[in-house]
């Protein structure tokens, strides 16, 4: 089974770089207004890019690495030191398993990108994007899945917390710092444009949700029926999830919209991911099911009751989906709820901190925000130098800056 293994994960790596490249920016381009839409295009771009190169030099080191401590892997194979075509991680050649990681430490920090869209420097997003995947993600990568504090025999005891594919580790990191980032923003000045595009974002979900079976089965680092399981339940989990979203929706406001559905369908594959290796297909039914009421409440809660201006939903949906699916692998039994939820507690606290200090200390370093003329005009034209927009609701072009013609 060596070789089935093998190709399986090469696969899935395929696949889960496909959920950033282009499953993610699309779903979010498809979301924001047509003066912005090329810039959250860049900033999916430009994160798979820098982290690509952060995660071979230092992050797979620091999350995978031979460290004693517990708390960080050390540096030990900074730039794959060590690594090569004969290293074996498991029954996978190690440099294998190491793109197959790449591609979460790419897809976590892009997640934030919702957040902050249209309204952030983009020299803010590559530098808090690049000390953000090194600082918080990798460590806590290490602490779950790389025999650190919070896997088994850490702190938590012999068992340590359950996590098979990054309802902690991906989910809640990248929706707590999407929330801090956010509250740190401050709201857009203009919050009521609808989606540009909701043909992207069903587009684009529909990317997501092919993906998610190489992010979910992958993790079962295996070809076997643990792989097979996981991809089911994670198909069974966004259907239901898509479901009771829109039957929700249509409840609530007499409608239910495509942008909701597929909204939906992410709630549930964010929900199922930490327990796809745990649950059964009709645990993950059920798993869906709430996911999809219980995310569309939370986006409500952070909209209109505290008021944050999270502009793609990314803690109601992310974060609120990844503790959620945590939290039911003990509801159904398969672990301790005290290890699962003390787990949450520290790694939320955790990013908390470290997304908060690195908000205060890049901005010393280059702006957090546009100026307001940036942010009216669209940060494609004035950051980039280049825009899209639907002509005659045929194709989209691209327009050099130089160029007068109005949106």
């Amino acid at each position: 089974m060596v070789g089935a293994d093998t190709a399986w994960i090469i696969v899935a790596t395929a696949l889960v770089l496909f959920m950033t490249l282009p499953g993610l920016s699309l779903f979010y381009g498809g979301l924001v207004r047509s003066r912005n839409v090329l810039s959250v295009f860049m900033h999916c771009y430009a994160i798979a890019c820098l982290m690509s190169v952060l995660w071979f030099a230092f992050g797979y080191s620091i999350a995978f690495g031979d460290g004693s401590s517990g708390y960080w892997g050390g540096l030990g194979k900074a730039f794959l030191s060590g690594v090569d075509s004969d290293s074996l991680s498991g029954t996978l050649p190690e440099i294998l398993f190491f793109a197959f990681q790449m591609t979460f430490a790419i897809i976590t920090p892009a997640l934030i990108v919702g957040a902050y869209v249209e309204r952030i420097g983009f020299a803010f997003v590559l530098i808090f994007s690049s000390l953000w995947m090194l600082l918080c993600y990798a460590p806590v990568v290490h602490w779950i899945w790389g025999g650190g504090i919070l896997s088994g025999g850490g702190i938590l005891g012999d068992e340590g917390v359950v996590d098979f594919a990054g309802g902690i580790v991906v989910h809640e990191t990248a929706g707590i710092a999407a929330i801090i980032i956010a509250f740190c923003l401050g709201p857009r000045r203009n919050k009521s444009t609808p989606p540009q595009n909701p043909g992207f974002v069903m587009i684009g979900a529909a990317m997501l949700w092919v993906g998610w079976f190489g992010f979910n089965g992958g993790s079962q680092l295996a070809a076997d029926g643990g792989a097979a399981m996981a991809m089911s339940v994670t198909h069974i989990s966004a259907a239901a999830a898509s479901l009771t979203w829109a039957a929700w929706e249509k409840f609530k406001f007499g409608k239910a919209s495509l942008v909701g559905m597929v909204t939906g369908t992410i709630a549930g594959l964010a929900s199922i991911t930490p327990a796809a290796g745990s649950v059964d297909p009709l645990q993950a039914l059920l798993i869906g099911a709430i996911a999809g009421i219980l995310c569309q409440e939370a986006v409500n809660v952070v909209r209109n009751i505290l008021n944050i201006d999270d502009t793609l939903d990314v803690f109601a949906v992310h974060g609120i989906g990844g503790i959620f699916g945590t939290l039911m692998i003990a509801i159904f039994g398969y672990t301790s709820f005290v290890t699962q939820l003390s787990g949450l507690i520290i790694v939320g606290v955790f990013t908390i901190i470290v997304t908060y200090v690195l908000i205060k200390v890049v901005s010393l370093i280059t702006p957090l925000r546009v100026d307001e003329e940036t942010e009216t005009n669209g940060l494609d034209l004035s950051i980039h130098g280049e825009r899209a927009y639907d002509v005659n609701s045929v194709s989209y072009t691209h327009l050099r800056a130089h160029e007068t013609d109005s949106y």
